[in-house]
């Protein structure tokens, strides 16, 4: 009795998945709660967890391969058992190619695996799979003994490290708990450049490109998982919304006073206080949360047929992570301390950067916020994530020689931009927003009021 095993939808926006590794070979003893293969989605890595107890009889994409979500990627089934899949085509690594006239016959609805049409056997028991976070666990290979501990990288530096020929398993990592991502691949290649010696390698790829007649004149380098749904999230946003900008200039001298002392005073606290360091962008999320509240015709979602105005406020941070963006997001913004908030948005935005979120964690945000101060960036305008209707760009806090109380003086002044979708959010609407907002950043005692 075989039973295939289906890609399946690890989260809400998921249309295709990447399959990165297989962790299960064939003819592999596969038992219930094992791993079978790591998934790059839209938003994370991903694992396949099976359910079923047998041998993994086939492998019907290579690792590499992008998979629609509900087509099949391996067999499971008893050993010496045919696996039904011959004329099965393997890992085209090409998304969006037609199923095969079997599999669409069959195909069953995503999150179920689906029996092999093989008769006269009877119908096969469902193998599902499981989502979890990945794990560093040892990889299980041949006939199932342990091997050493593969040696941990994103998705990303294990794809440069195939294409430049670069052994991972010799590169001190730099990313999180020793993860070596793209800019160890990056310095590892320029290190071995300009290394002695007819047997250093040549560099390859846009960081170290070779120069000269006999150079190729470009790198072709695959769109990841993340990067297909940040390009097709901003068509969806930039082409169908009709956004209008508001900019507004707040002075932060209230505010980078405040953050000074609360700063202070968590070095001289202890037990949960101590080392919460509360950011600006922590302030900001704080002070978005409480305007939004007075303003719930910003804090709204456009649904084709209706405005869904919310009651509730969940602010989405953009966080940059190596292959695009995410926007994580904290719930009840309105209702937290800046301490939690200070302690939750580090939190996410390290887990995001692992690519470890849960899909609850980076969806049902209600409004956003964008912040490239901290890259030396004046001001912007962001892309609205839809649905929501509205997105606020920070830029850096400068000092400027600006007029104050009569007199010409150098204040630390900020830069707020909001894109507003004009379906949902007008002139007048928006700009009172900004307004309540610039009035708690130059007087952040009205947030505790």
């Amino acid at each position: 009795m075989t039973t295939k095993v289906v890609m399946e939808a690890l989260s809400p926006t998921m249309e295709e998945g990447r399959l990165v590794e297989w962790k299960k070979q064939e003819g592999d003893t596969v038992a219930v709660g094992d791993v079978l293969a790591e998934v790059e989605t839209d938003k994370a890595v991903m694992e396949l967890v099976a359910r079923a107890a047998g041998t993994l009889l086939k492998h019907i994409v290579e690792a590499g391969a992008t998979v629609p979500v509900s087509e099949p990627v391996a067999v499971i089934g008893q050993a010496g058992e045919a696996s039904g899949e011959a004329g099965t085509q393997r890992g085209s690594g090409t998304a969006g190619q037609p199923a095969p006239k079997e599999a669409q016959a069959t195909q069953p609805a995503p999150g179920q695996n689906r029996p092999v049409s093989t008769p006269p056997a009877p119908p096969a028991t469902t193998a599902t799979e499981e989502r979890r976070p990945l794990d560093k666990t040892p990889v299980r290979e041949g006939n199932g003994a342990r091997s050493s501990t593969r040696t941990k990288a994103s998705p990303l530096a294990r794809r440069i490290a195939a294409e430049r020929g670069v052994d991972l398993s010799g590169l001190t990592g730099s990313g999180p708990e020793g993860r070596v991502v793209a800019r160890d691949l990056e310095a590892a290649t320029a290190a071995a450049a300009i290394a002695p010696g007819p047997t250093a390698p040549l560099p390859r790829g846009p960081a170290a490109a070779p120069r000269g007649p006999s150079a190729a004149p470009f790198t072709d380098t695959p769109l990841s998982q993340i990067r297909k749904t940040i390009a097709r999230r901003l068509t969806e946003s930039i082409g169908p919304v009709p956004t209008f900008y508001l900019t507004s200039e707040v002075d932060m001298e209230r505010v980078w006073e405040a953050r000074e002392a609360l700063v202070a005073e968590a070095q001289r606290g202890s037990g949960a206080d101590a080392g919460v360091r509360v950011s600006f962008n922590d302030i900001i999320i704080k002070a978005v949360a409480l305007a939004l509240r007075q303003h719930p015709a910003c804090n709204a979602w456009w649904q084709d047929d209706h405005i869904r105005y919310w009651n509730e406020v969940h602010v989405s941070m953009a966080v940059a992570i190596e292959e695009g963006l995410i926007t994580p997001v904290i719930r009840h913004a309105d209702q937290k301390s800046l301490r939690e908030i200070s302690t939750e948005s580090r939190d996410l935005a390290r887990r995001a950067r692992e690519r470890r979120l849960k899909p609850d964690e980076y969806t049902g945000g209600t409004f956003s916020v964008s912040n490239l101060g901290m890259l030396d960036i004046d001001e912007f305008t962001a892309i609205i994530n839809p649905p929501e209707a509205g997105i606020l760009a920070v830029g850096r806090i400068a000092e400027k020689a600006v007029a104050h109380q009569g007199a010409i003086a150098v204040r630390r002044q900020m830069r707020l931009t909001m894109s507003c979708d004009h379906r949902v959010i007008d002139g007048a609407t928006g700009a009172q927003f900004l307004k309540t907002l610039k009035g708690m950043l130059e007087n952040p005692l009205v947030m505790v009021w």
